[in-house]
Order: structure tokens, then C-alpha cells, then sequence
């Protein structure tokens, strides 16, 4: 078992290692039996993060000229979906270089933006380095001149990769053997923000300038239902309002536009642009904020903050006659928030919706960034 732990609060979680770290256990390890003739059962690797990983090899069969076997994916504590795969190496010689190429459930490269270029395994450059310096390694240990071709394969990728972003970011007939470095750490928000990244940039490759960001299940059912563009025009971002804005930037995107439940959506009306609860609350706090603004009696006020659900301090400002003034002024205090973030650079717009309460309001410029998406 891998023994590198990290804290989160309290929690000591263990980390695991990518797919990426796989592949390179498992060719470096085809490459020795391929040149020794031995069977080799574990095997050393150094991952960019500079750890040292210890992997078990399986599967061993040497045959024809060819050497197989794999490694099983460990996430760690990680709630990973690819974690306990096996990722599979197939090693032969050849003249010189070294090749690499996917084989079954490893997808190949559809869309222009990703990190390989269109009809390229997904195989991503970290990954392709870790492989070449292992095999490099290993040729040099045996006083090996000549080259090797390596084939990466997943069995169960193609059905795992259905449960994934990969086939809306352009990836098709399997997962990606990806790692930046070589190791999975826990509950990480650096792998999800990646993940926006790579929407944004495939979203750009592909023409589009105005940036469509949704928070989860809900602003998806809105954006199918209420929305005069397709629900393929949009990078979820969840919780990360700040870092996709961010990213929009970087990737030059000219306008972005939010689509998201008001349960969430409130926070921005403090300027909170993470809106997971363990980062910040303030819920009832822009609420009561806005309502002091709005002029709503304090008798009315008082009552919000014992509330547990935006939707629930929504019903006492309805029946109080003043929901409307009060949202009103969240969306100016919404709209300050997101011209600030972006320094008045592009435009920014923002939809926010209550299915409870049957209302949808907008920021000034979401009309026009509607309009800008749907004809794109």
C-alpha cells in the first residue's frame, strides 16, 4: 500500500497515484522482463512530485517478442472512479526512440484544446515524459542501444469513460492516462479546477468567445428547459465560480455568463466566488444585507438567519410583499461582484433561478450574453 498522507483539517487521508504513474510502473517493468528474460514482480518509479512509488506488477506474459503486464490503480482516499483499474503496459523492441500508443479503453483525442492533438491517444505529455525517462533508465541499466514501443490499455476504459467528462471534452472510446504529478492527492480541488480548465480551452479551440458557466444539476435541468442554447455550450463548474472566471480570463473568452440555483448564487452577493460551505456561509447575511437596503422592516429581517434554506428565508419575503425589491437588489450587488472579479475587462452576466418560488432573475448584461450564446 502507498504510504503518503496529507491533512485535511483534522482528517489524515492517504494519497494514491494517477494513471499516469500506472502506465509508467507497468512499462518500465515490461521493459526489464522484455531485456532479462526474468519476471519481475514490483517495480520503482519517481514520480515528478519527486516521490518515490512502489508498484506491484501483475499479469506478467512474455511472449513473441513482447512483454505485458499491469498495475491497479490506487486512488488513495480518493473518491476516484478509476480507482482499482488495472492499466496495462505491452513492451517490444525496436530499432531506436521510443514509441507510444493506447490500445483498448484508452480514448484518443477528438477535439482541438486538449493536452494531445486531435486523433492522438489520450495520452498526456506528464505521463508520455514519465515513460521515456523510465525506459531510459532501464535501457541504460542493461546497456540496451536500441528503441521500444509501448501500448497502454485499460480493458474497462471505454465503460468507465461513460461516467465521465471525458466524451463532452472530446475524448471518445476511453478514459485519459493523465497526471501532472504523479500522484492523487485526496479531495482535490487542484484535479476538479483542471478539469474546468480543459472545458475552457476546448470550448475556445472550437470558436466560441462567450464563456457559459453552470454550477450543477440544477442550472443544467434550467439551461434544457428555460434556455435558448444547448446544455453541450456549457463548463460546469460547481463550486469554483472564482476559479472558472479566472480561467475565462486566461483563455479569452469575452464575456462569461452564470447560470445557477439562488441557493448558491446568493454568495455572490458578498463577493464569495467558492461557494462549498466549508469555504463560507453568509447566505443569510447577503439576505439580511440586502434587505436593510431595500428597506424592508426589521421585524421581517429578524426572522432570515434562523433560516436553514435560501428558499426558506425567500417564503417569508414573499409573504412580507417585499421578495422582489429584496432580490432586485442581490442581483446589483451579484453584478458589482462579477465586474469586479474580471476588473471590468469583458462582460458578465448572471441567471439565477428558484424552482420553489417560480422566479428567475438576471443581472444587466444576461439578456445580451443570452442572446450573444444562442447565436454562436
Amino acid at each position: 500500500m502507498f504510504e503518503e498522507y496529507i491533512y485535511k483539517g483534522k482528517q489524515k487521508l492517504r494519497c494514491g497515484y494517477t494513471t499516469g504513474s500506472c502506465a509508467t510502473g507497468a512499462s518500465k517493468a515490461a521493459a526489464e522482463m522484455l531485456l532479462t528474460g526474468k519476471i519481475i514482480e514490483s517495480t520503482e518509479i519517481i514520480t515528478p512530485k519527486g516521490i518515490k512509488i512502489n508498484l506491484e506488477i501483475n499479469g506478467q506474459k512474455i511472449s513473441n517478442g513482447k512483454v505485458s503486464c499491469y498495475v491497479v490503480k490506487d486512488s488513495g482516499d480518493d473518491p476516484d472512479i478509476t480507482n482499482g483499474i488495472k492499466v496495462f503496459a505491452e513492451v517490444s523492441l525496436t530499432e531506436k526512440g521510443i514509441e507510444i500508443s493506447g490500445g483498448e479503453g484508452v480514448g484518443k483525442v477528438t477535439k482541438k484544446g486538449l493536452d494531445q492533438p486531435v486523433g492522438e491517444w489520450a495520452i498526456n505529455s506528464v505521463p508520455r515524459k514519465m515513460i521515456k525517462s523510465a525506459l531510459a533508465e532501464t535501457a541504460e541499466l542493461y546497456e540496451y542501444s536500441g528503441g521500444f514501443r509501448v501500448v497502454i490499455s485499460v480493458p474497462d476504459g471505454e465503460k468507465i469513460a461513460e461516467k465521465t467528462y471525458n466524451s463532452r471534452m472530446g475524448i471518445k472510446g476511453g478514459i485519459s492516462i493523465i497526471g501532472t504529478t504523479g500522484i492523487v492527492e485526496p479531495m482535490s480541488n487542484y484535479a476538479l479546477i483542471e478539469t474546468i480548465r480543459t472545458e475552457a480551452k476546448v470550448r475556445r479551440s472550437e470558436g466560441d468567445v462567450n464563456m457559459l458557466l453552470t454550477l450543477g444539476n440544477y442550472s443544467d435541468s434550467f439551461v434544457q428547459t428555460a434556455m435558448p442554447f444547448s446544455l453541450e455550450r456549457s463548463i460546469k463548474c460547481s463550486n469554483f465560480i472564482g476559479d472558472a472566471i479566472d480561467i475565462g480570463l486566461e483563455t479569452g473568452f469575452e464575456s462569461i455568463l452564470i447560470i445557477g440555483h439562488i441557493g448558491k448564487m446568493v454568495k455572490l452577493g458578498a463577493g464569495i466566488m467558492n461557494t462549498h460551505s466549508s469555504n463560507a456561509d453568509g447566505r443569510m447575511d447577503v439576505l439580511v444585507t440586502c434587505g436593510v437596503i431595500a428597506g424592508v422592516g426589521n421585524d421581517v429581517l429578524k426572522k432570515i438567519p434562523s433560516c436553514v434554506t435560501v428558499d426558506s428565508a425567500l417564503d417569508i419575503l414573499h409573504r412580507a410583499g417585499v421578495m422582489e425589491k429584496v432580490l432586485q437588489v442581490l442581483v446589483e450587488r451579484i453584478d458589482y461582484y462579477l465586474n469586479l472579479k474580471v476588473r471590468n475587462e469583458i462582460k458578465t452576466g448572471a441567471v439565477i433561478f428558484s424552482y420553489q418560488h417560480n422566479i428567475t432573475v438576471k443581472t444587466k448584461y444576461a439578456d445580451t450574453l443570452i442572446k450573444a450564446i444562442s447565436e454562436e
